[in-house]
């Protein structure tokens, strides 16, 4: 039989009520002849919970067991979903990670899965078995022990499982209908996409958007899985939601699709490094090993062998920041006048596949923030996507503008 995985998402398990509306959706997929493998997060609240408890007892925890306590969200939610399809006649069995298994590196609390031996869970559906509940976010080490894949994880687990068992599709269910133009919170135009291009939501992901973690839709692209992002509140049909699929399969896109942002920028200007070969390398090798999370980088032009170098980062890592460059610099590293951070920016980002083939997205977005007296304080862009860092305080009256400017609400 053919094999669809369906995640549910904290939100969507939250309490019995809701667990027992996900399984019923479960039930008439099964109705129409699929093997279901059903991918589910902890209750909505309980990770963070976990995650409270664990530093109430050891601030400085053992990471293998911050792992064990956890994932433990995850097997409650395996096990009581389980529980309702057996209560509604349907064959399940709930699986935790290390059972399947979901075998994974030993970096706990950011694991990444290395493979997914398919023999066990297929046996089962041999003997009759038609849905396994899999706990998500969770692995198991070469050690043995319960690994656990960072935040949002869960969505990572069902892509792993669409492409280890040659899924027909994977279907995310959310609190949200499906992907939008824009954040509808602060554009009330905002449209929800039909379908939308795999290299598209990388980059909204990664730009700030909340509907898929980005390893998931990496994961997806690299193994051509078609993910689809759907509401577990609403009416069940072949049509709900947003396809995230290959490029091909849209016939055609608007220059720009989305209009995304991120708040928690910060801009970092290291003043009068000096400008010689290998300074990047001094610069960011230790932000990179501090675990300072780059994005933007600017070099302004040399003068008398001196330079500036400006960057961005979230600005929880701020500190980190400033402390990586305070340690190189004591080391003799690197050597600069002063590094002055500004906290108070925003990211704003236009993306869209058309823009390979569409001159003048640019200047368009360039024209459109002079227009409402925005400043651009640093631009990047890439082969689909322009991003400029603004003051934060125009962070949304941008996105609306952008927005209308894109006409982003017309299909």
């Amino acid at each position: 039989m053919p094999v669809l995985v369906m995640k549910f998402g904290g939100t969507s398990v939250a309490n019995l009520d809701r667990i027992r509306r996900a399984a019923k959706r479960v039930g008439v997929e099964v109705a129409k002849g699929y093997d279901v493998i059903v991918i589910v997060s902890a209750m909505s609240g309980k990770t963070n919970e976990l995650v409270g408890w664990v530093g109430e007892t050891s601030p400085l925890y053992d990471a293998r067991e911050y792992d064990a306590v956890v994932s433990s969200g995850e097997n409650v939610t395996a096990g009581l979903m389980a529980l309702t399809l057996q209560e509604m006649d349907v064959p399940a069995r709930s699986w935790q990670g290390w059972q399947v298994p979901v075998k994974t590196t030993s970096a706990h609390s950011a694991a990444r899965i290395e493979e997914i031996p398919t023999d066990n869970i297929t046996a089962k559906f041999g003997e009759g078995m038609r849905v396994a509940v899999v706990a998500g976010f969770q692995g198991v080490s070469p050690e043995g022990r319960i690994t656990t894949l960072g935040r949002g994880g869960s969505d990572t687990t069902a892509v792993a499982f669409a492409a280890a068992f040659d899924a027909e599709r994977c279907d995310i269910y959310t609190d949200v209908d499906g992907v939008y133009t824009t954040d509808p919170r602060i554009a009330s135009k905002a449209r929800k996409l039909d379908k939308i291009a795999f290299e598209e939501m990388l980059e909204l992901a990664s730009l700030g958007a909340k509907v898929l973690q980005t390893r998931s839709v990496e994961l997806a692209m690299r193994y051509n899985v078609k993910l689809r992002v759907l509401s577990s509140f609403e009416e069940q049909s072949d049509a709900a939601g947003t396809l995230v699929c290959d490029e091909e399969e849209i016939m055609e896109s608007n220059v720009v699709s989305g209009i995304a942002y991120s708040r928690d920028e910060a801009k970092m200007t290291l003043i009068s490094v000096a400008d010689r070969p290998g300074i990047a390398a001094a610069i960011f090798g230790p932000l990179s090993e501090a675990g300072v999370n780059v994005d933007m980088i600017i070099q302004n032009i040399a003068e008398e062998g001196r330079t500036d170098m400006t960057f961005s980062c979230p600005t929880d890592q701020v500190k980190r920041a400033e402390k990586a460059m305070a340690d190189a610099k004591a080391r003799g590293d690197i050597n600069y006048h002063d590094l002055v951070a500004d906290t108070d920016v925003a990211k704003v980002s236009a993306v869209g596949i058309g823009m390979r083939s569409q001159s003048g997205v640019a200047a368009k977005m360039f024209k459109t923030l002079s227009d409402e007296g925005v400043n651009i304080k640093v631009i990047a862009t890439s082969e689909i996507k322009i991003s400029v860092l603004i003051d934060r305080k125009y962070m949304e009256l941008a996105v609306q503008a952008l927005h209308d400017a894109f006409e982003l609400d017309k299909a």
